[in-house]
């Protein structure tokens, strides 16, 4: 047996089929990886400091033996951790895999990747090293964002139920991107309530520029929510996002108290400070009066006149995000709905383009 090298193009696909172990320092797995890679580190953050300093302070040589020290102690550990990664991997339709096949990469194919690639191959596994590392996918994944795509995309007013649409329509299997189930955020300043910590804006982008990948496989239009370019703390990448806002826009119309009730049965259930704190991030935009308004209405427990207000702010500020959107006429197509729910994805799926 012997390693075998790979390119991102060949490396891609396997990922859906094969673990994927990333030998970098956890520190740098932490800020941004490949989606469903597994944290195999050769070195910790502050080996990977010590080795990375007598690289450039003194020499190669004296870099690889102190890597050499590092590693020694851990190879059967390591040996260990791939075959419990191995027997209990799972593929995305949740088949398990069978044998001892792994693809393993480092920042940029170089010692790292080569020496964890080495000794699984000594024991006995097949592997594939990716060739240039997480650099190239790196580089991989911002050439999807400059790429021309075809979307559907998703509009409505604040409490249009948008995010369980999207969910439907991706239950349905149609082609379909969350882009707030990736950012972690649904949007507003309310967007983080009920949601884990955000990735960072490079997993984000490593996120996104894989469910692109993926969705245009297929022939069909990718739906996705008509979003601001920033979803909480990370962007979408200005290409991309202005490629949406060229697509047809399927507006969710949905009378204002319709939406107000959904809106306080969402929101009502969260601790008064955190809405209150999320009120205040907004104190500029929606005024002096009206933040004190909604935050005296949501401590005297008067919920829905504290959602009124804020619906009306967010109601405003669509309406002049839709206005800024070039050929609204031609793209805008509204689709009335009496309620908020679920069952609105059938009139969504009927529209014509």
């Amino acid at each position: 047996m012997a390693v075998k090298k790979i390119t991102i193009d060949e490396f891609l696909p396997l990922t859906e089929q094969l673990p994927v172990l990333d030998v970098r320092s956890p520190g740098e797995y932490k800020h941004a990886h490949i989606n469903n890679a597994f944290s195999f580190p050769l070195f910790t953050d502050e080996e990977r400091k010590v080795v990375g300093t007598a690289y450039k302070q003194e020499s190669r040589q004296k870099a690889i033996k102190i890597g050499l020290d590092y590693f020694g102690v851990k190879m059967r550990k390591m040996v260990e951790e791939a075959e419990h990664i191995c027997d209990n991997f799972k593929t995305g339709d949740n088949k398990s895999t069978s044998g001892r096949t792994v693809l393993v990469h480092c920042w940029r194919g170089g010692m790292r990747s080569g020496a964890v690639a080495w000794l699984l191959d000594l024991y006995g596994f097949d592997v594939y090293t990716l060739v240039g590392g997480y650099k190239s996918f790196r580089k991989w994944a911002l050439a999807q964002f400059e790429k021309d795509y075809r979307f559907k995309v998703l509009g409505g007013f604040t409490g249009s139920g948008k995010t369980y649409l999207l969910e439907a329509l991706m239950k349905r299997k149609e082609n379909a991107i969350d882009l707030e189930g990736l950012a972690k955020h649904k949007g507003s300043a309310f967007g983080n309530l009920g949601m884990p910590p955000q990735p960072s804006q490079e997993q984000f982008e490593n996120l996104l520029a894989l469910s692109l990948w993926k969705a245009s496989l297929r022939p069909e239009p990718i739906w996705v929510e008509d979003e601001s370019q920033r979803i909480g703390d990370v962007n979408i990448p200005i290409n991309l996002w202005k490629q949406m806002r060229s697509f047809p826009l399927f507006f969710v119309d949905i009378p204002f108290e319709e939406r107000l009730k959904f809106l306080v049965q969402e929101y009502g259930k969260h601790e008064r400070e955190r809405l209150v704190n999320a009120i205040i991030r907004i104190k500029k935009r929606l005024g002096g009066l009206e933040t004190k308004e909604a935050i005296n209405a949501l401590i005297e427990d008067r919920i829905a006149d504290c959602f009124r207000i804020l619906l009306t702010y967010y109601d405003k500020w669509y309406l002049k995000g839709m206005h800024n959107r070039e050929q609204l006429e031609a793209l805008l197509h509204k689709v009335p709905c009496t309620t908020v729910s679920v069952s609105n994805i059938d009139q969504l799926t009927q529209q014509p383009v």
